[in-house]
């Protein structure tokens, strides 16, 4: 995963592969030897030479203009997200030099702000590492601490992959919101020592990351079956804060009055540390 790498090309030979024939309204006929679209299938209906688009795929030509980009997004059938991550790669960066591995931090004021919700809260780093939690995010999943990785513990660990009844569906959005995190920046150390690592580990993510899917970190609903509680619906907010990019505030809130609600509030009071004891002499009046 160099500066050498052909982003660009195996990014739309991903997409490419994931197009039936069908939804590119070409008539299916005789046997494939490709899932998904020809390549010269592809170059007819963005209006470009086959050679072109090999040329591109092979990443013999790494900048091609923004319409060829936009053409190209329409017949892969790109969303807003996917297409934006699409024109970033085709876009003309300058070389860089291998930047040494850079430690996250969390603004002390941040810190601070996370301990005092009422509400599960953690700040994320670029790579999905938990920088900060609070308490009650703790009692919501064990993994959610100080030092953990989010997509190492979704596809790692059991105790995790059971919180989530839809784990596969929840796997697949977090990798998607990894790539989009990530953007071009793959040569960053953490990022390859990551992406290797689960790679080797979990053939679910390596299967995911070679479809290549883009997807923003926005607002979504969370359903958590959680041991102590059971059944959460939870609304997730991910909040930017300055300063760095791709440091986000986490938050889970419940939908007001909802069942969720008051199951949140159990956990909370469960997860409120005992009440400091106190002796006979502290409640002894002044002399």
């Amino acid at each position: 995963m160099s500066d050498e790498s052909n982003l660009l090309g195996d990014y739309v030979r991903a997409r490419r592969e994931l197009v039936t024939p069908e939804q590119a309204g070409i008539p299916a006929s005789g046997v494939r030897r490709v899932p998904g679209l020809r390549r010269e299938e592809v170059a007819m209906l963005a209006g470009i030479s086959a050679d072109y688009y090999l040329r591109l795929e092979q990443g013999r030509d790494r900048h091609p203009s923004v319409q060829v980009l936009e053409s190209l997004a329409r017949v892969l059938r790109l969303d807003d997200d996917a297409t934006a991550y699409l024109l970033r790669l085709g876009a003309d960066k300058p070389r860089r030099r291998r930047r040494r591995p850079r430690k996250e931090t969390v603004p002390p004021s941040v810190a601070q702000l996370v301990t005092t919700l009422p509400l599960p809260a953690y700040v994320e780093g670029r790579y999905f590492d938990v920088l900060a939690a609070n308490r009650l995010a703790t009692a919501l999943s064990p993994r959610l601490a100080a030092g953990a990785n989010r997509l190492r513990d979704v596809f790692l660990d059991p105790a995790e992959q059971a919180l989530y009844p839809d784990w596969e569906s929840a796997a697949a959005g977090m990798v998607a919101g990894f790539r989009e995190s990530v953007g071009t920046d793959t040569d960053d150390p953490r990022f390859i020592e990551l992406v290797g690592e689960l790679s080797l580990a979990s053939p679910l993510f390596s299967r995911l990351w070679a479809r290549h899917d883009v997807e923003a970190c926005e607002g979504t609903s969370k359903h958590i079956d959680h041991p102590q509680v059971g059944d959460l619906w939870l609304n997730r907010e991910r909040l930017s804060i300055g300063g760095a990019p791709g440091r986000l505030l986490v938050i889970f809130h419940p939908d007001p009055g909802s069942d969720s609600a008051g199951k949140l509030a159990l956990l909370a009071s469960a997860a409120q540390p005992p009440a400091a004891a106190t002796s006979p002499s502290d409640n002894a009046p002044a002399v």
